[in-house]
Formats: C-alpha cells, structure tokens, sequence
C-alpha cells in the first residue's frame, strides 16, 4: 500500500497548472480489493461521523464539485464515496443539458438554486464550470441556446474572462458565508476514457448511458483539455481549490477523493454543541421518565 498527500493533487493558485504533465494513474493505494473496500469503509465511516458533527454545528456547508470528461468516474465515485453517509446532511445535483426555463436565466441561475444549507454537504455532478468548459468550445452555444446580446458575445475573451471572475466571486462569498467549496477534476486519459466508452457500449445494462455526443467530444479532446487548464487556473484559490486526481484507476480515485474530502472537513471547527449543566439534569430526569414509562 502506498501513501499520498493532497498536495500532490492541488491546485490553489500558487503555481500555474498545466494539464499535460497531470497524472492520470497514480501508484496504487490499495495491496488488493480487500484492502480497497476496508479502506472505502473506514473512509465512509469517518465521513458519516464529520457529516453529523457538521449538522448538529450548523454554522457551515460544504460545496463538493465534480467536472471531468465523459466516462471519467464521476457517478461511480459519488456513489461509493458518499454511500453509507446519513442522506439527510447530503444532497447529490447532477446537471445535464439545461432546461428553457434555465436558459432563460443567467448562467449561474440553476446551480445557485440549489447550493448547500448550513450543515450540509451538496454534491454538484458537474456544475456551473460548464459554462466555461463545453460553452468555450463550443461558443455557437451563446448565441443559439442561450441567447445572449450581441454586444455581449462580440468579445469572447472578454467574456471568458467575466465568466472566471463571476466564478471566483460566488466562491468568495460562499467561503464568507460559512460554505466551503472544493472542486474535483477527475482526469482520465484518452485511451482510458476509450475503453470504457467502448465497455458502456457493449454492456446492455450500461449503453443506455451513450450518446453520440460522446463520440463527437472526443474529436474535440485537446480543446477540452485547454479548456479545463483554463478554468483551473484561473479559478484556483487557496480557500476554494482544485484538486487534480488522477482517474484511470477506479478505486484510487475513490479513495483519494474520500480521503480529501475527510481532511477538508476536518479543517472546520465543528463542535457538537454543548450541554448546560441545567440542560443536563433535566436529561437525566427524562432518562428516569422513559424507565418508569416501561413499568407501566
């Protein structure tokens, strides 16, 4: 079993991040598949015990984000890491196409909908960075789905530029309300990410998840990943960072993203909140209530 540090996986801002000396495979973390599910389970626990220290405080929330390519481990990740923790301190978002009624609001109108409340963690499967990933390469999106001014789409560099910032802003002002954001980029590499499509595609339980648009995406797969390095980059901040995780392995990823999430939380200071003396007297008499009640 080897050992790792979120740091090998950060990005903050601190230094420039460039997407092609990103790992996609890592040294497993795991000796073999026992190791693997006893380490998810123990990870899962720890969670789940964060997760309820975190609601009975109720002073803070926690953003979780989820971008990657097709086919990268998004929804396997998810599941798996998150399994097993209490559903009420979770809400799980997964954003596809936009809706009418969405695309005839601005950009951020969807996701800010449903941002977590105080004491609970919400996970966005993708997220408002699609406005600056799929929408920048393909920018035709601006104009024919969400019907922007023309004098907002003559400069697209610009508008780029408006978008990151809008971005950076949101997550500033979450961080200065109590809600904390980390950002996952679950990086599969091409060859990877061909196989499981090609697997998806084979399996009759799974190819209902194709789409041809798939097949289209990856023509596109260098801008994408231009696109990603840029949102990283200018987006990354020591409050609300990245993390690059390597994904062609399956059940590193899940591990790494467990283990960061737990170390995340951590960083809060959580309490349960505290009994007064009074308080706790009067417990102690409900305590005696509740026996009596069984002689009854």
């Amino acid at each position: 079993m080897s050992h790792f540090k979120s740091s090998e996986f950060r990005v903050d801002g601190t230094e420039k991040f460039d997407i092609s000396k990103a790992k996609t495979s890592f040294k497993d973390i795991y000796d073999d598949k026992q190791e693997y599910e006893e380490m998810l389970k123990d990870y899962v626990l720890e969670m789940d015990e964060l997760q309820s220290k975190m609601y009975a405080h109720n002073r803070y929330g926690l953003l979780i984000i989820f971008q990657a390519m097709d086919a990268a481990g998004k929804d396997g990740t998810i599941k798996h890491v998150l399994a097993g923790v209490n559903p009420v301190g979770v809400k799980i978002h997964s954003f596809k196409r936009p809706s009418d009624t969405e695309l005839g609001h601005d950009f951020l109108w969807r996701t800010n909908n449903v941002l977590p409340q105080r004491g609970t963690i919400t996970i966005f499967n993708r997220s408002y960075y699609e406005e600056v990933l799929v929408v920048k390469v393909d920018p035709t999106i601006l104009t024919n789905s969400q019907k922007l001014p023309v004098e907002i789409t003559a400069d697209l560099d610009k508008l780029w530029e408006q978008r990151y910032s809008d971005i950076k802003n949101l997550e500033k002002y979450l961080y200065r309300n109590g809600i904390r954001v980390i950002k996952f980029f679950l990086n599969v590499s091409k060859k990877e990410q061909a196989d499981r499509l090609i697997e998806r595609i084979e399996d009759p339980n799974k190819n209902w998840k194709f789409e041809e648009q798939d097949v289209k995406v990856r023509d596109s797969w260098d801008d994408y990943m231009k696109a990603y390095e840029d949102a990283i980059n200018e987006t990354a901040t020591k409050k609300s960072p990245w993390f690059v995780v390597p994904a062609d392995d399956k059940k590193n990823t899940r591990l790494i993203v467990g283990s960061i999430i737990i170390e995340e939380l951590k960083k809060m200071d959580m309490n349960y909140p505290e009994v007064s003396p009074e308080r706790a007297e009067e417990l102690q008499r409900f305590i005696q209530i509740i026996r009596n009640q069984n002689e009854v």
